[in-house]
């Protein structure tokens, strides 16, 4: 009858795994209730199911780090490792997810809220127009949202090359819907959904064929395998560096760094306000911290093959973004070239290497995030009969029409160039720090120059909305919801706490910058 073939399920420890397994339950509880739940009390309890199942991740993200060790960092047959590093940047994920999903649930700005009820009715029909005046917005946005979190949380923790391609696609999936789900301005909505998927599609394709080259070299795609064989294999050592090349142009996509970039500009105008800033501050994470850990674990041999080429791209990055931010007359694709060239500083942390970089990476990250979520914030107040208005034409004389708001956003966008008192400082001088300990100064003065740059587009801003006079087509700032007035106050309180006292987060982040193989 031939032999018996025994199915041997890895081992699993279930209390490392406790985050990433409430979230994918709850987003599968979601679907149910899409199912089941009236349309009327939908919304309420689908805000409430996500934000209950992000704060009981947290909670178990928290529990977890004081009894993570060398011994139990790893599960699924060291496929996934929830180390340290992992859950800290989980732990930034979950926050930053709980602040936007904050700006998914209100509904007081716009009637029916940010998203539309049914994308599937054609654009321009009269369908279309009296559901975007009356009826309410789409809920499955919410198990969408968990989905793409849950995803992330395993992209940051996979000790596989196989697990973290199946996470880049549990949560890259999510976010191509997302996109397509604005209320208004429904066409951009869907050129951006599907410039960003078939995009993302190619970066998927190239990070599978580097994973099949990296396989062809080593014979595993585990990062403890691929670390033994950088030195020890006797194949081509070509296939490595091709692999690592295709892998990195993956990760470097959704880190949204150049020449890579080009979906972000189109992507972050197009897509739901909301959306945005969950995209631009939780993808972020996700991305640099699968990065870090593809290439301090897995590939720390390659050292000298990879750091000049990325080195290159991070000038590049900073630079593209700095520039094309000074040419832009839309407030989402002015923040659209800001977050491609904090890519760039972002990579500077990166390469300093050894604790002091990747910790001051990870500092960043987390500074950015509640920074970029506030901003994006902040442009949903401004509207007219059509809806938010971006156009810096629109926002002249704002700070005489609404003080408060030109004040607030005024000190987000010093936060952005990097003004001393506020987060934005500190993050980019423990990233250059780092850049000069880890003998990268060419990239801080990169660094620099770009900064300077970049500080003229932020700047622009504050003087149109102080110094002008508004205009008959300036719009007006809306009052805030309970939700958005809690997010917005998360993030700008934290922009002046990491501004003013940054040293426990900075000591937090130096001490968990280490990656368990």
């Amino acid at each position: 009858m031939g032999e018996d073939f025994v199915l041997k399920l890895p081992e699993l420890n279930y209390a490392a795994l406790a985050p990433m397994l409430i979230l994918l339950a709850a987003a599968c509880v979601g679907v149910l209730v899409e199912a089941f739940v009236p349309r009327v009390a939908r919304n309420a309890v689908q805000l409430v199911l996500g934000l209950l199942a992000l704060v009981g991740s947290l909670v178990a993200v928290v529990l977890r780090a004081p009894h993570v060790t060398d011994a139990n960092a790893q599960t699924a047959e060291r496929a996934i490792s929830i180390d340290q590093a992992g859950l800290f940047l989980q732990g930034a994920i979950l926050v930053l997810a709980i602040v936007s999903l904050l700006l998914f649930g209100e509904r007081t700005l716009e009637n029916g809220g940010p998203f539309v009820a049914q994308a599937a009715i054609t654009v321009g029909s009269d369908l279309d127009r009296k559901q975007a005046a009356k009826e309410s917005g789409a809920t499955e946005v919410y198990p969408l949202a968990l989905f793409a979190v849950g995803g992330m949380m395993l992209f940051v923790t996979a000790n596989d090359l196989l697990v973290m391609f199946v996470a880049l696609e549990v949560f890259s999936l999510p976010l191509y819907l997302l996109c397509a789900l604005a209320r208004r301005k429904r066409l951009l909505s869907q050129e951006a959904a599907l410039k960003y998927f078939l995009l993302g599609a190619y970066a998927s394709a190239f990070f599978l064929f580097g994973l099949a080259l990296v396989y062809g070299f080593a014979g595993a795609v585990d990062f403890r395998a691929i670390h033994a064989s950088v030195n020890n294999s006797p194949n081509n050592v070509i296939l490595l560096i091709a692999g690592l090349a295709m892998l990195s142009i993956g990760l470097l996509f959704k880190a949204a760094a150049a020449p890579f970039h080009v979906w972000t500009p189109d992507v972050y105008q197009g897509a739901p306000t909301a959306v945005t800033a969950f995209m631009a501050a939780c993808t972020k994470v996700a991305a640099f911290g699968a990065l870090a850990r593809v290439l301090y674990v897995g590939f720390d041999g390659l050292g000298w093959e990879f750091t000049p080429v990325l080195g290159v791209i991070a000038v590049l990055t900073m630079l593209v973004g700095a520039i094309l931010a000074v040419t832009q007359t839309d407030l989402k694709r002015l923040l659209a070239y800001s977050s491609i060239a904090n890519a760039g500083y972002l990579l500077v942390g990166l390469l300093g290497g050894g604790k002091e970089g990747l910790g001051s990476m990870l500092f960043y990250l987390v500074a950015y995030g509640f920074l970029v979520i506030a901003a994006f914030g902040m442009l949903t107040l401004v509207r007219d009969a059509d809806g938010e208005a971006t156009h810096l034409s629109r926002w002249a004389g704002l700070g005489k029409r609404s003080p408060l708001f030109a004040g607030v956003f005024s000190f987000l966008l010093l936060a952005f160039a990097g003004i001393p008192l506020t987060s934005g400082f500190v993050a980019k001088f423990a990233v250059f720090g780092a850049g000069i300990a880890g003998n990268q100064t060419w990239l801080v003065l990169f660094g620099v120059l770009s900064s300077i740059i970049l500080a003229f587009p932020y700047i622009r801003v504050v003087v149109l909305m102080w110094l002008n006079e508004p205009g008959e087509t300036t719009p007006s700032v809306s009052i805030p919801g309970a939700l958005t007035s809690t997010a917005l106050m998360i993030g700008v309180l934290v922009t002046l706490v990491l501004g003013v006292w940054p040293s426990p987060l900075l000591d937090l982040t130096t001490n968990v910058s280490n990656f368990i193989r």
